[in-house]
């Protein structure tokens, strides 16, 4: 008999709570860990089954028919090394598309990111997904050295990496010119940093669960955005309110979603915090976004 995996509802909140500091770098693996087993019963094997299992994170084939991926290395001036690596997935045909940023989160370019780029690409989408740890070694294979890579990189530089990989999609020989961006977890936060700093290059974003950008910045969105929020995530909701009023005041084109019973990172498919219904349910509202604004 295989052993038994524990799903989102076996799992006491209080594992929830510290899984989220520990993927956010608030704490190490081992207090993680720790800290689980002291909270409640069974803490350890709840905390376990919380860690990704990216062998269920693959929703479309590498080798699919339908698109066709290839990693890139473009300039990256004023970025961590001046290059940039990432992975570029193309829909079936000849072009010019739409073209969507897809940016990962505190861990740098793992396999569920490259899967969601793949599933962008199956809409007709040129979808580019940036690895920002490429500048020191890339992806090195595990979240937990991704994180720690990620968090030592400057993080000033880190930003102008995603905003050259921004333009260099946006600049491709196949992009029809008009961008999206869609990121999460600190992805989320850059999709917010790239619709403020972009400006009106970027026609529609879909941040999910990210941190809002400074509230004077707000009126240089020009993006209709869509804005994916879990229910049980207070650090990043109790920035809303402010971010609300600023997008109001500007008169942006916006949409809030908060998605009911699910934690940070329910769309991400390698973990336990994976909720099937909102994953999917947002995933069809941000591709219906990028139609509307993207496709001419």
């Amino acid at each position: 008999m295989p052993d038994h995996v524990l799903t989102q509802i076996e799992i006491d909140q209080r594992v929830f709570d510290l899984y989220d500091e520990y993927c956010h770098g608030r704490i190490d693996r081992r207090s993680f860990l720790a800290q689980a087993a002291v909270v409640t019963v069974g803490g350890l094997a709840m905390a376990q089954a919380l860690m990704p299992r990216y062998a269920n994170a693959q929703t479309i084939s590498f080798t699919d028919e339908r698109i066709k991926g290839t990693y890139v290395t473009y300039p990256s001036p004023g970025g961590n090394s001046g290059t940039m690596r990432g992975y570029l997935v193309q829909p079936k045909g000849n072009g010019p598309f739409p073209v969507v940023l897809v940016i990962h989160e505190n861990r740098g370019l793992n396999p569920y990111v490259e899967d969601v780029a793949r599933r962008a690409a199956t809409e007709g989408f040129l979808a580019l997904a940036p690895d920002g740890l490429f500048p020191v070694g890339g992806y090195p294979g595990n979240d937990d050295d991704g994180r720690t890579l990620q968090s030592g990189l400057d993080q000033g530089k880190l930003r102008t990496d995603m905003l050259n990989s921004a333009m260099y999609l946006k600049k491709h020989a196949l992009s029809s010119g008009n961008l999206g961006v869609t990121g999460f977890c600190w992805g989320g936060s850059t999709t917010n940093f790239l619709a403020v700093s972009m400006g009106a290059d970027v026609k529609a974003a879909a941040p999910y669960y990210g941190a809002a950008p400074v509230t004077a910045a707000v009126p240089d969105i020009k993006a209709s955005l869509l804005i994916n929020y879990a229910e049980n995530d207070d650090n990043i909701n109790g920035l809303w309110p402010a971010y609300e009023g600023a997008l109001k005041a500007a008169g942006t084109k916006y949409e809030m979603f908060k998605y009911p019973g699910t934690q940070h990172g329910f769309h991400n498919n390698s973990t336990p915090r994976y909720q099937e219904a909102a994953a999917k349910l947002s995933w069809e509202r941000t591709i219906a976004l990028f139609k509307k604004n993207l496709v001419a």
